[in-house]
């Protein structure tokens, strides 16, 4: 193996064209360099410098060797200051709800990332039952999930005001003896709180579709996937904060009810952190 100090002399010595410069260079005498190259020379078992009085020149070993010093001295530096470098500022597992994740966050959190390169973000997409389970048990550091109102606990709380939509192509009819619901699974304040204000006005429903995946919702109501099984065309229902409302979806309003808003409930969407 090349010693990397023999290196950076014999590199000194052809740079500067003599042993007394290449020292001062190095920091050390001169006879102190020409030992070192001797060495060097032993090493590789080849002439490195044709040495003529004061004048100094690589022989045709020496000007192959050159190139490799000068790469391997070159590496060894870069490997120092990445080493020498400060430890990434660690990890934020952060949980948020996956609604969320699609509408609101995901430009920030890639804003976030560019502006702390040195911070990794371990982020989860669940139903806000289950980040709240997982912050308590430490699995999460800050998790941003939806709650009932009144509740109390968070770093920070504000309203969502829920409202029943329905597809602009294919609407509900508002008098249907039973009313199609897409929903995500059971643990859902969303459907919770809408099959709630469906019973309470004595109104029967039905699950139409059920997913755990946001993305699939509007696309089988849009194509009518699930209107097909349900012979209905399409026509189905669901609840919704006001920022998740597409283009391609209006507001329904049922007669029991004066507004489109879910019984006028309102639910909170809160951040806490690890305790």
């Amino acid at each position: 193996m090349l010693d990397l100090e023999l290196l950076r002399s014999f590199v000194s010595v052809v740079e500067a064209g003599g042993f007394t410069r290449a020292g001062e260079r190095v920091h050390r005498t001169q006879s102190t360099v020409s030992q070192q190259i001797k060495r060097l020379e032993e090493d590789v078992g080849q002439v490195l410098l044709h040495r003529d009085g004061k004048d100094v020149r690589p022989t045709e070993a020496g000007e192959r060797l050159l190139s490799y010093a000068r790469r391997l001295l070159s590496l060894a530096e870069e490997a120092r200051d990445v080493l020498s470098q400060p430890d990434s500022e660690g990890a934020i597992r952060l949980g948020i709800p996956e609604d969320f994740a699609a509408y609101r966050l995901a430009k920030l959190l890639a804003t976030f990332s560019r502006s702390h390169p040195g911070l990794r973000l371990d982020v989860r997409a669940d139903q806000s039952k289950n980040l709240a389970r997982d912050l308590e048990r430490g699995e999460l550091d800050l998790a941003l999930y939806k709650r009932e109102a009144g509740e109390k606990g968070a770093i920070a709380v504000w309203p969502e005001r829920v409202h029943w939509v329905t597809s602009k192509s294919h609407p509900i009819d508002a008098g249907a003896p039973s009313v199609p619901l897409i929903g995500f699974p059971q643990g859902c304040l969303y459907r919770a709180g809408a099959i709630h204000a469906l019973e309470s006005a004595g109104r029967t429903w039905h699950m139409a579709y059920t997913s755990s995946s946001l993305a699939s919702k509007p696309a089988e109501r849009r194509d009518g996937i699930v209107g097909r099984q349900q012979h209905a065309a399409g026509r189905e229902a669901r609840a919704l904060f006001q920022m998740q409302v597409g283009d391609d979806e209006q507001a329904l309003l049922f007669p029991e009810q004066g507004a489109g808003e879910i019984g006028g409930e309102r639910h909170t969407s809160n951040i806490q952190r690890k305790r």
